[in-house]
């Protein structure tokens, strides 16, 4: 009997702070999954580092098809995305040594959901 009282506030303590407490409680714990992923998003964003358990999506272009597959290959035996697609014939502007050049490269897109 005197754990059940040492469970049970003292006779004055009001019954509202009792349910606004269990309430707050429950609430939180309802609001975990939502909480998550915001605190992590907040951690990455103050800290400027990568934090696991948020998406990932990363766009490499290369020159040829066969380097495509072996980096595709060396990023999926390290586990590095969850998978990669190999899109052919994407056409890249850009500066070069001040001109524009125009090329035909292979584009990488892994995704990664850790």
């Amino acid at each position: 009997m005197d754990r059940l009282d040492s469970l049970c506030p003292p006779a004055g303590y009001p019954r509202q702070f009792v349910l606004l407490c269990f309430l707050i409680l429950t609430a939180t714990f309802l609001m975990y999954p939502v909480l998550k992923p915001l605190s992590l998003q907040l951690q990455a964003s103050v800290t400027g580092s990568y934090v696991s358990g948020t998406h990932s999506v990363v766009f490499v272009n290369c020159p040829n098809e066969q380097i495509a597959r072996d980096i595709a290959r060396a990023i999926l035996d390290k586990k590095l995305a969850a998978s990669v697609n190999i899109l052919p014939k994407a056409s890249s502007l850009y500066f070069w040594q001040g001109e524009i050049e125009e090329t035909t490269e292979i584009l990488l897109v892994g995704s990664s959901f850790r």
